[in-house]
């Protein structure tokens, strides 16, 4: 596209989400200078560590700890205001809030009733539910975006089209929590009152975004799209029904933000070096034994949001695949490599036994992948500490031998590692 001359990352999970997406947009700061969100909620934690302080970003850019970037919540994302504000707030306190933050005017904002809506369908689903939400309403707001009776931010702006909005909207959703749920109803002052103070507070944040992002590559600058969870929960091409409200692919993050498809440039894709899940859904290379054990507890692999043990279990290569081709990935950031240390043997899964046939494909539907069985190959592990290797070449042989083998299994060069927890501890191999 004339007049474009900057150029656009995007940072993309590969597996079910938790991958490390936080620190991979915090190791790339220095180099970038537009950080945008494109889809998914408050329910999505990006974990970043900076001189030994942790920090999570429930709904905020990862690049909010960088002073004089351009940090975007983009059309496709969902704004919870309380949690925003809340984040916004922290970051105060801490003396962070370094960036320049901005809001779409076309996000949807989670109002009140869409988190009773959340928690009252888990509890009448009970144990027949397909998923486990976190309560905080990104679904039932996606449903209402689609169904195309939302509330977005630019309407929290506007107080008399906000009040007629809600006044309409509430008909509907307290039939809906008084007959179905058996719920109370919800007043109209109670949700259109905090409602107008979240629009008063977010005003100062909303601009016309896509007009921003336009802007910065006309000026030549980088933008790092930054997707929540992860492509297997992606609401087309993951594991459905065991996914998300969104569209978490490269896709996504161009219908999210309002930019051309056109200026895609590399899609980084964030892999651990193992595999986890939270919540329920087939994973065929889960390992509910002594290393599964392992990888959660050095890995400490509990929800950044919820706090809930992930399930753990080895790479699987037939997932990253296909990942990496319906993403078009360039690029593999390798994270958490320094969980394996200390294991003589490290299985890859390299295809699956499907009722006796030996397949390489992945199915993105939950009812085939659970008849899928691991078919591993063992990889030789390793004992040493790498948490303070700095370059490949002083990573052991055995732990470059198998950052090499997930090069050659998936196709995409691996360009950047996690050896810790740290900012610092990340080897760079040109990412």
């Amino acid at each position: 596209m004339s007049g474009l001359k900057g150029k656009v990352d995007i940072l993309i999970g590969a597996q079910w989400g938790d991958e490390g997406k936080g620190k991979v947009a915090d190791a790339m700061g220095a180099e970038v200078d537009v950080f945008a969100r494109y889809q998914g909620g408050a329910n999505a934690g990006h974990t970043v560590i900076v001189d030994g302080k942790k920090i999570v970003f429930k709904l905020l850019p990862s690049g909010m700890l960088y002073p004089g970037k351009l940090c975007v919540l983009g059309n496709g994302v969902v704004i919870d205001p309380e949690q925003f504000l809340e984040e916004v707030d922290d970051l105060h306190q801490m003396g962070r809030d370094r960036a320049r933050l901005v809001i779409s005017p076309n996000a949807h904002v989670v109002m009140p009733y869409h988190k009773i809506i959340d928690s009252a369908q888990e509890a009448f689903r009970g144990k027949k539910r397909m998923i486990e939400t976190t309560g905080g309403g990104l679904g039932p707001c996606y449903i209402d975006k689609y169904a195309r009776s939302g509330i977005r931010v630019d309407d929290l702006l506007d107080e008399a089209r906000l009040r007629e909005a809600v006044s309409t909207i509430l008909e509907e959703k307290n039939r809906v929590l008084t007959k179905l749920y058996g719920e109370n109803p919800l007043p109209l002052d109670e949700v259109y009152e905090p409602a107008r103070e979240w629009g008063k507070a977010l005003a100062p944040y909303v601009e016309d975004t896509a007009a921003l992002l336009h802007e910065s590559l006309e000026k030549g600058r980088h933008i790092l799209l930054e997707g929540a969870q992860g492509t297997l929960l992606d609401i087309d091409h993951g594991t459905y029904p065991y996914v998300t409200s969104s569209s978490t692919a490269t896709a996504g993050g161009f219908s999210g933000t309002g930019l051309p498809v056109t200026c895609a440039g590399r899609v980084i894709a964030v892999a651990k070096a193992y595999m986890t899940k939270l919540g329920d859904g087939p994973m065929p290379t889960e390992d509910k034994g002594e290393a599964g054990e392992h990888l959660r507890s050095k890995g400490e692999e509990f929800g950044s949001v919820t706090g809930r043990p992930r399930r753990c279990g080895w790479l699987d290569m037939v997932a990253l695949r296909y990942v990496a081709r319906l993403n078009g990935c360039g690029a593999v950031a390798l994270m958490k490599l320094d969980v394996l240390s200390g294991m003589d043997e490290i299985k890859v899964c390299v295809a699956y036994d499907l009722n006796g046939t030996k397949t390489e494909c992945f199915s993105g539907s939950s009812y085939t992948l659970e008849e899928c069985r691991p078919i591993f190959e063992d990889i030789r592990g390793w004992h040493e500490d790498i948490s303070e290797c700095a370059t490949f070449e002083s990573l052991p042989e055995a732990a470059q031998n198998y950052v090499r083998y997930v090069e050659e299994r998936s196709g995409v060069p691996v360009q950047l590692i996690s050896v810790g927890p740290d900012r610092n501890q990340t080897i760079n191999r040109g990412l």
